[in-house]
């Protein structure tokens, strides 16, 4: 019965088909396929089109669907026994741009191994999980294959927001209708840790203005008595940190305790490549997983005034910043983000003016890992690994998470994947360790074999 294969059994089948995994995970990495940018139309449409062509080798029935933000959403069905529950498998095949080559050790469009870990744009972000549901798949079949109903979805604008999904997920639900969702867009901790992701935040975005003076005045004339705007913004956000750095939000409990799976501080210092003498924020009292994973986070991802190659010498008159949120799934964003404009507003100094956009907000998400589909899931990552499985928080958000949760609220969503902290996702030198790939195939197709059993 093939809900009595071992681990070891599906483990030796995954790592004997490593030259197929490689000579996929090459071809799909070799598309440029960035969405929204018309020049790398193609390149996002031959990645589509490759991944159909894969599905349908492994006897899927697809239909490639055009969204309405321009991508392609690639969804497939096979049909299993009668009753069985069904499992939909996801990914995505679009990536972020890689930015100048020359901060690539080699081409990021060539899959390239360098000390163990594979290298190229996509290699953990999100081709190297597509590359590994097709080797479970595989697995799944030389062991004597399942009886579950499986659903596959590999949409092609993740990166740019998904609007393409999401329309289709409002609009034809029942193509995502699913006892399990299986996500496989995060990772492990580290190497060689099976993970869990049980939670995500949400978040979003404030555009922050300060002006002072309708236009800038000489800082030999006036400065000294004109309120500077640049300076009345940075204190304003100043004002969200306390002296560790902890943020400050008037009216907002902002020191909440995380009671899962600690981030040690040496870990982090790697995994966030923090300079030499560069302090980790809040003091003793304070776990890095408490910052992460169970407490909002403002970070200025960006801020205008004048440039310093332009600058002359005058008081400025405005300046912006752009305030990115992170809110832990137990949180209300929305409550969040408007404690943090009324803080804002109540500590900007000198009467400024001030103004708040809130251009985007997301909701975060959390799933019960002690539920059928993850526990299967959970003891199969385990035997997999030979380990015991950590349950972790991810900061970044997955909006898709909480849509398919809204459509289909009875679906129990598993969030893992093959990267790990080295993978160094949208930057250069992107890599994934094929030993991820292949450990996390062997349990996808446990779980595939022994689901619903």
């Amino acid at each position: 019965m093939t809900e009595n294969i071992s681990a070891q059994q599906a483990l030796e089948f995954v790592t004997g088909d490593r030259e197929q995994i490689f000579k996929q995970l090459s071809e799909l990495v070799g598309f440029n396929s960035v969405h929204g940018d018309p020049e790398l139309q193609d390149q996002t449409e031959k990645a589509a089109a490759w991944a159909a062509n894969a599905l349908r080798e492994l006897g899927a029935e697809v239909e490639e669907i055009a969204a309405v933000d321009g991508s392609t959403a690639v969804v497939g069905t096979r049909a299993g026994k009668e009753g069985a529950p069904t499992v939909l498998l996801y990914s995505h095949s679009d990536v972020v741009p890689a930015g100048d080559p020359a901060g690539w050790d080699s081409d990021p469009f060539t899959l390239t191994e360098r000390d163990g870990r594979w290298y190229g744009r996509g290699a953990a972000d999100c081709k190297g999980n597509v590359a590994m549901h097709l080797a479970a798949l595989r697995a799944v079949e030389a062991l004597g294959g399942t009886d579950l109903n499986l659903k596959f979805l590999i949409e092609g604008s993740e990166e740019q927001g998904g609007e393409g999904l999401s329309h289709l997920i409002e609009t034809r639900p029942e193509l995502f209708a699913a006892d399990a969702i299986m996500i496989a867009d995060a990772g492990n901790v580290k190497v060689g840790q099976p993970t869990l992701t049980t939670s995500l935040r949400g978040g979003g975005q404030i555009v922050v203005r300060v002006d002072t003076l309708s236009s800038p005045v000489h800082s030999g004339q006036f400065g000294g008595a004109a309120p500077d705007a640049v300076k009345a913004l940075m204190r304003a956000i100043d004002s969200l940190s306390d002296d560790q750095g902890r943020l400050v939000i008037d009216g907002v409990d902002t020191r909440a305790k995380w009671e899962g799976r600690e981030y040690s501080r040496e870990d982090y210092r790697a995994d966030a490549q923090l300079l030499d003498g560069v302090g980790i924020l809040g003091d003793e009292t304070d776990a890095v997983a408490d910052f992460l994973w169970a407490r909002p986070a403002v970070s200025v991802t960006g801020f205008t005034s004048t440039p310093v190659a332009e600058a002359v010498n005058a008081v400025p008159a405005t300046a912006q910043a752009n305030l990115n949120v992170r809110v832990p799934a137990d949180m209300d964003p929305r409550e969040v983000i408007d404690g943090i404009v009324s803080h804002l507003k109540a500590h900007t100094p000198w009467g400024a003016h001030v103004s708040c956009e809130v251009p985007e907000v997301n909701r975060g998400f959390t799933t019960d890992p002690t539920k059928p589909a993850l526990a299967t899931l959970g003891e199969c990552l385990g035997a997999a690994y030979g380990a015991e499985v950590a349950q972790v928080g991810m900061g970044g958000s997955i909006p898709l998470t909480v849509e398919l949760q809204e459509a289909h609220p009875n679906a129990e969503i598993a969030l893992y994947g093959v990267e790990d902290p080295q993978a160094a996702i949208h930057s250069a030198n992107e890599s994934v360790d094929p030993t991820e790939i292949e450990r996390i195939a062997t349990a996808e197709a446990l779980f595939l074999l022994r689901y619903g059993k």
